[in-house]
């Protein structure tokens, strides 16, 4: 039987239901096109598996599932699972395929990034603070944090009040420098201030740490200091940080004296939306908080996103780790399991718990009361633009995080490729990617650089919706990209209009055309918000690749003229880049490598001059 003409909750189901083993493992739901419907996990498939199915009197959805559920199983029309070793293998494997492969009935946590923390070793004369998001090899050290936001601008104000050692080279230098001259350090390299007398203002800077709200007076004074003196600019960027500082935990002065250390993690929706609130508590006080939104038209399996956000917080290597997780929500038998997990990765026992009364209940009630709050406070004007976008290419979901994908390149050299990032209101910069592509045409270069893109999936999960700036070929070489990998990301494209094989541009602005996965091309209205909407994320990536293909450009000649001067002429460098391709690989070719291409003696030169 062909794939094509496979039906949901048929006999072939039924054959494959048949032989399942009772071992732990991993399963896959597919739908008729093959599409990938829902990952899940099991310490027992055999038993996990048939309990979505009535097998009489003929194969159907069993009547106790949820109604979201019973919309997927009666989509099923294959399956297929991987056996493991053991639950806890089932567990990670399960996490893993989920980020990688989106699945349509599963909901997608995007990886926490690992907050920064600040240390310091107290073990040194002259101690520095540090920003860290990982565990430093090295002992003694102490850990403040995790600082879900203003960590950096924390540690300059730290900077800015105390007279700390400034930076990692100055312990190894043996004159007062700069910093000495401007009273931001007292030059411990020439001995002008004793280790005595420095551990007191280092104790003084630790107790901001601890309470960041001690820093704020002297941080008002300094900037109104520079105000005065007519120093707006310097005035400006404490005053930024000052508020940076404020907003590192409004709840900071929320004390719970009888508790220690604990991280809270609440999930709040309401109907398509929902939110997932982090309390960091450390020695009886929330230093920090975290939110991240969700949305999903298919509801909310509230187990499944409590397991994945442990498990995606906790995989991270963690400075400091809570005595207990407090959750407003009963895992039940996942409790255990998600303990055995955190067990192993971290190496010590952490007990989830989930309080019914005490303070521990109010520190859950509070951030289900803060979800709530963010739920009421949210407010996107581009949601209408998404549901939109969502009708009109007929897509699963509505879309919120897109990728958009553009290359640039001169006459097939310096070709660069870049991704940006847009998610529900805003740009995401920091997931902006650049890639260096060998490629000598638009159509290789978007297969290089989507294909690198889908092999960090497991690092980075995919969007809702991927953007093309090209046509029917490049949305064709995505979809057999995506579907090779068995990923579960739809795709449009957007590409100008061509007169004469020419991209067209009218006087009013440009005739663009966007295209589904399924080539149906849409020639919208220029006022259209639709169109509008996908041509600000083109031209954004248009712009970040242009940005890089220029610098990558002026790299080129600058090392084109080091060459000349070097006495390498023109005609040899162009020898050299149509054989190796790239100044990089030039630069890293051996001397025998070049004599491959030059003359020994204008080889030796061009050696000379590279290395």
């Amino acid at each position: 039987m062909t794939e094509s003409n496979i039906k949901p909750l048929s006999s072939s189901l039924l054959e494959t239901l048949k032989k399942i083993p009772s071992k732990s493992g991993v399963y896959h739901y597919f739908d008729a096109q093959g599409r990938l419907l829902y990952v899940g996990k099991a310490k027992n498939l055999k038993n996990r598996i048939k309990s979505y199915f009535r097998f009489t009197p003929s194969l159907s959805p069993a009547p106790n599932l949820s109604p979201r559920i019973m919309q997927m199983v009666s989509q099923i029309a294959q399956l297929r699972y991987i056996v493991v070793q053991n639950e806890n293998d089932a567990l990670i494997l399960e996490n893993s395929l989920i980020k990688q492969l989106k699945p349509k009935y599963n909901i997608l946590l995007r990886d926490d990034k690992t907050y920064p923390y600040l240390c310091v070793d107290l073990q040194e004369d002259f101690p520095r603070i540090l920003l860290t998001r990982k565990v430093l090899k090295k002992q003694g050290l102490r850990y403040f944090g995790p600082f879900s936001s203003g960590a950096r601008d924390f540690l300059d104000s730290i900077y800015e009040i105390f007279p700390l050692v400034q930076k990692e080279v100055c312990k190894k230098g043996k004159k007062a420098c700069l910093f000495y001259q401007i009273n931001r350090c007292l030059a411990p390299c020439e001995g002008r201030i004793s280790t005595k007398e420095y551990a007191k203002i280092l104790q003084n800077a630790l107790e901001c740490l601890e309470n960041p709200k001690k820093i704020l007076a002297p941080l008002e004074k300094k900037m109104l200091q520079l105000s005065q003196n007519l120093r707006f600019e310097e005035a400006k960027i404490l005053r930024d940080k000052i508020i940076k500082i404020k907003n590192l935990s409004p709840l900071s002065s929320t004390d719970f004296a009888n508790l220690v250390d604990l991280d809270v993690f609440a999930f709040v929706h309401e109907e398509k939306r929902a939110v997932l609130v982090k309390f960091f508590i450390r020695n009886g006080k929330i230093i920090s908080s975290a939110t991240q939104n969700l949305k999903s038209e298919l509801g909310f399996d509230i187990p499944s996103i409590y397991k994945q956000a442990l498990i995606n917080y906790y995989s991270n290597s963690l400075p400091l780790v809570p005595k207990q997780i407090l959750l407003p929500f009963d895992l039940g038998e996942n409790t255990q399991e998600l303990e055995s997990f955190l067990r192993k990765k971290i190496g010590k026992k952490i007990a989830i718990h989930f309080p019914k009364s005490g303070d521990k209940k109010r520190l859950c009630d509070l951030a289900i009361q803060n979800g709530k709050e963010l739920l009421r406070l949210e407010h996107n004007d581009e949601e209408e633009i998404f549901s939109a976008l969502r009708v009109l290419f007929d897509l699963q979901n509505i879309p919120h995080r897109f990728e958009v994908f553009d290359t640039s390149h001169h006459k097939g050299t310096q070709c660069v490729g870049a991704m940006v990032v847009y998610d529900s209101k805003e740009f995401i910069k920091e997931s902006y990617r650049h890639y260096l592509l060998e490629g000598r045409d638009e159509y290789s270069q978007m297969r290089e650089m989507l294909k690198r893109r889908i092999e960090d999936f497991k690092m980075e999960s995919p969007p809702d919706l991927w953007v093309l700036d090209g046509g029917a070929g490049q949305i064709n070489l995505a979809k057999e990209l995506l579907d090779s990998a068995g990923v579960n990301l739809e795709v449009i494209g957007i590409s100008k209009e061509k007169v004469d094989n020419k991209a067209y541009r009218a006087k009013g602005g440009a005739k663009d055309i966007l295209r589904d996965e399924n080539l149906e091309e849409y020639h919208l209205g220029a006022s259209d918000k639709r169109l509008q909407f996908v041509q600000k994320l083109r031209d954004e990536a248009h712009r970040f690749a242009i940005t890089f293909h220029q610098k990558q450009k002026q790299k080129t000649m600058q090392r084109s003229k080091i060459l000349e001067i070097k006495g390498v002429g023109k005609a040899a460098q162009n020898k050299l880049l149509a054989y190796f391709g790239s100044f990089e690989a030039i630069e890293n070719a051996s001397l025998q490598e070049l004599e491959k291409v030059l003359s020994k003696n204008l080889a030796l030169s061009v050696f000379k001059a590279l290395n």
